[in-house]
């Protein structure tokens, strides 16, 4: 069974979707489109600009939801999906792919998730940190420990086995990475990120957020999709609707949902978007079931 995965923020590159923009006139359209959502000329900047430019939180989630749905619904008949699932913000992606929301609502929804994230961001000095080398019980045990009011830490991206990245409080965060290094964690290395995603210190942005989406019209998808919040597969709009609004909160359980996947009956795995991250993550999650194929869209 066919499986479409898309990614999230950080797998942007400058040129993105250059190629598509340039062969495709469904591609060609739907970007000048997003250009008149958006009120500026994001293509410019996927296709020209530099990274630091690609960076700018208006414009690294509608970049990287633009490649990865224009490149799934570019593929015409091929995709044909049995189901779907994407990484944080890629969830957006995979739910306009299959029909649950329209494109144009899509992106404005993205949009808004950015800018909110942006602003929660800068409400509250925070970080997040990868850990890499130790079991989920431990690292979810000793955030648990460290966590308090004021001062969160916790798990926020379950990756795969062996990687897991925290989410919190710059202070909470550097004595969590302390501990974890004491429990045997190989590395605990800080991220490059504006703020502390998929925590609780991002419920100003929810906040922001849930009015938007309630607002939108969603749609009984074509195929079942896999969602972050619960790693479970959901059709029924309102469901798929309220586990969005919750995922800005919580952790994306991505090692859980391609596992649920793979006992679902999916064996092959493309990933829709700019870079090769999924693909990797899958690699190990699936590692020893050599029924299961994994790779981008050529």
């Amino acid at each position: 069974m066919k499986a479409f995965v898309f990614p999230g923020q950080g797998a942007q590159f400058s040129g993105m979707g250059k190629d598509l923009y340039e062969s495709n006139p469904l591609a060609k359209e739907l970007f000048d489109k997003a250009n008149d959502i958006l009120g500026f000329d994001i293509t410019k900047i996927m296709f020209e600009g530099t990274d630091e430019e690609l960076r700018q939180t208006k414009v690294t989630q509608p970049a990287v939801f633009l490649h990865s749905v224009i490149s799934a619904l570019c593929m015409g008949d091929a995709f044909q999906p049995a189901m779907v699932a994407g990484h944080s913000l890629g969830e957006f992606s995979a739910l306009v792919a299959v029909g649950a929301i329209s494109f144009e609502d899509g992106l404005k929804l993205v949009s808004q998730r950015a800018q909110a994230m942006q602003k929660a961001c800068e409400a509250a000095p925070s970080t997040m940190a990868a850990i890499i080398g130790l079991d989920d019980e431990t690292i979810e045990k000793i955030c648990a420990e460290i966590s308090a009011p004021g001062n969160i830490v916790v798990p926020a991206n379950y990756n795969n086995p062996g990687q897991l990245a925290i989410s919190g409080n710059m202070d909470a965060i550097n004595t969590a990475c302390e501990k974890l290094k004491e429990a045997g964690a190989k590395r605990a290395l800080p991220l490059k990120v504006g703020g502390a995603f998929h925590s609780p210190l991002m419920q100003p942005a929810k906040d922001e957020l849930q009015a938007a989406i309630e607002a939108t019209a969603f749609h009984t998808p074509k195929c079942p999709v896999y969602q972050n919040v619960d790693a479970e597969a959901h059709t029924d709009p309102e469901e798929i609707k309220q586990n969005l609004i919750a995922q800005l909160t919580a952790p994306v359980r991505w090692t859980q949902e391609i596992q649920n996947m793979i006992a679902a009956g999916a064996t092959d795995f493309t990933e829709c978007g700019p870079g090769k991250a999924l693909q990797g993550m899958i690699a190990k999650i699936a590692k020893g079931n050599e029924a299961v194929t994994f790779h981008g869209i050529e």
